[in-house]
């Protein structure tokens, strides 16, 4: 099966290691992440294999992410606004402007139906949609 975005291997773990780097120094996703994850580089190789599934449909990545994240207890769905944010600033510096914007169109329909089973506060803005 053709990748669904034409990304490398190479690409997707920078754009990971990157995001992550900008996530642990994140005053809001800092401490979320911080409560969870001790060791980053299983965390980063589990996220690299559910975006070479996600994007280069390779069948490496076994887990739940909608039950992972609803769990945890302390991921709200406003979180991913700010998740969406930093994301996409890696992206845009990573990589060609077509690829991050197709590979942001994907990541912000992930965030989007992730966001649905967490809690909102009344009125908060939820992942915007973007097409």
């Amino acid at each position: 099966m053709p990748p669904r975005i034409p990304v490398t291997v190479a690409q997707i773990e920078t754009v990971v290691a990157r995001f992550y780097a900008r996530v642990r120094v994140d005053p809001v996703l800092g401490p979320v992440f911080a409560a969870h994850v001790d060791d980053w580089p299983p965390h980063e190789a589990k996220i690299v294999r559910f975006w070479r599934n996600a994007l280069l449909m390779e069948r490496c990545y076994n887990g739940n992410p909608m039950q992972v994240h609803a769990a945890a207890g302390n991921v709200k769905s406003t979180h991913f606004a700010i998740w969406l944010s930093l994301f996409d600033s890696v992206l845009q510096e990573e990589l060609p402007p077509m690829l991050a914007a197709s590979w942001s169109a994907l990541a912000h329909r992930i965030g989007r139906g992730l966001s649905y089973g967490l809690p909102s506060p009344c009125g908060a803005e939820m992942v915007p949609d973007l097409g």
